[in-house]
């Protein structure tokens, strides 16, 4: 289970479903702006205020960045396969 918090606004945000799209990954897409979500209260939920903020699996991976990573190192598949811990560095 994926879940990204995002804006209508945010070009990583974007990037971020493009590349789950692409590789046909579903996910839950949280707009802060439509929910009215403070950045206070996305810290809260997810660890992050910057966005998109990821979440997989219950765990919390960070933005666009950190979801290119593990994609990019063939790490993506196995968290999503619950057989990889993911350890966000800040």
């Amino acid at each position: 289970m994926v879940k990204i918090y995002t804006t209508n606004w945010c070009p990583s945000c974007i990037s971020a479903k493009k590349l789950l799209e692409t590789l046909d990954i579903q996910y839950e897409e949280i707009n802060i702006e439509k929910e009215n979500l403070s950045r206070k209260k996305l810290l809260e939920l997810t660890g992050g205020y910057s966005i998109p903020q990821i979440i997989i699996n219950k765990q919390y991976i960070g933005g666009y960045d950190k979801l290119l990573y593990l994609h990019q190192n063939n790490k993506l598949k196995k968290l999503l396969n619950g057989k990889n811990k993911w350890k966000k560095s800040r």
